[in-house]
């Protein structure tokens, strides 16, 4: 799969510059990635996945250079990491 739009995401400030419409286009990207890598390497699957809409949801809508966003437990970070450039 090609990922047009995850490939132009290095932090959250460029998430914010889609449009609204592109955001669903960029979970299927996301939910994708996923897959393909835990398919590859392992790790949890349905964890991540639940959490994809949520992630791009908050970094759409909050600025995380100030507020604060707090996950329950790690294996739900995976989308987290992406789009914040830390994978």
């Amino acid at each position: 799969m090609t990922y047009t739009l995850l490939n132009k995401i290095d932090d959250p400030a460029d998430l914010r510059k889609l449009d609204r419409r592109q955001l669903d286009t960029l979970a299927e990207e996301l939910r994708a990635y996923v897959l393909e890598s835990v398919s590859q390497t392992g790790g949890h699957l349905s964890s991540n996945l639940g959490t994809v809409e949520l992630t791009i949801a908050l970094h759409y809508v909050f600025d995380f250079s100030h507020d604060r966003f707090v996950l329950d437990v790690g294996h739900q970070c995976y989308p987290y990491k992406l789009l914040t450039g830390r994978l």
